[in-house]
């Protein structure tokens, strides 16, 4: 199938997963991840309708929107060095990867608007996955009102590469449940109605617990390198 097949078959399945739980497919974005594709093949995402571009490192990002241009949102979806910040700044709608004071710190130094950021919690608690621990998250946002540039828009995971329903379902309602104790505390710095969390293999089912956002690559564009 071509990308405009697999984003008709994608958008579908969004809607089926959408009338199981009663929520509007207008509410679920889908970001085109296009880290292992070219600017062609990119090129032809966004000419099919897909509207979001979510890339994970700075050399993909600048030479893709070099080409491409800022008629799309773009995300910052990957992990992100403190040293890379000055350089992605200027091309990203939305940070995916916050999870540390240093990495505000540099944000808010080299921001001269404001900047959407995700938290990325590691809510399965994998020591191979970045972000910050569950039980920290209330005390990290607070800190956050310290940092004018730095909205956060909501909170980002990736869950464990399994096929386990049960664990995939666990780890995306925690994250609802998270996004919704840090929404109700009303924080102006910290709005935190989004969720970033679902791709590929597990997307169906973060939909049905709350994503707003979904980071979708090899299903969607294809993978070519």
């Amino acid at each position: 199938m071509n990308i405009q097949q697999n984003l008709s078959v994608i958008q579908n399945n969004i809607s089926e997963a959408c009338k199981k739980k009663n929520r509007n497919p207008q509410d679920v974005k889908i970001i085109a991840v296009t880290k292992y594709v070219s600017t062609e093949t990119a090129q032809e995402a966004i000419s099919s309708g897909v509207e979001h571009i979510g890339e994970n490192r700075q050399e993909g990002l600048l030479k893709k929107q070099n080409a491409l241009g800022r008629d799309v949102t773009w995300h910052f979806i990957g992990s992100l060095q403190s040293r890379k910040v000055k350089e992605i700044l200027p091309y990203v709608d939305y940070i995916h990867s916050l999870d540390r004071l240093s990495l505000a710190k540099e944000i808010e130094k080299r921001a001269d608007r404001t900047i959407n950021c995700f938290i990325q919690v590691n809510v399965s608690k994998e020591e191979s996955k970045h972000g910050l621990p569950a039980e920290d998250l209330v005390n990290f946002v607070d800190k956050m009102k310290e940092y004018p540039h730095i909205r956060i828009v909501g909170l980002m995971t990736m869950a464990p590469h399994t096929g386990d329903e049960e664990t995939l379902r666990s780890v995306f309602s925690t994250l609802k449940q998270l996004q919704q104790d840090i929404q109700s505390r009303q924080y102006e710095h910290a709005p935190c109605t989004e969720l970033s969390m679902g791709m590929s293999n597990d997307y169906e089912i973060a939909v049905q617990e709350g994503a707003t956002f979904v980071r979708i690559g090899t299903s969607l564009v294809g993978k070519e390198f």
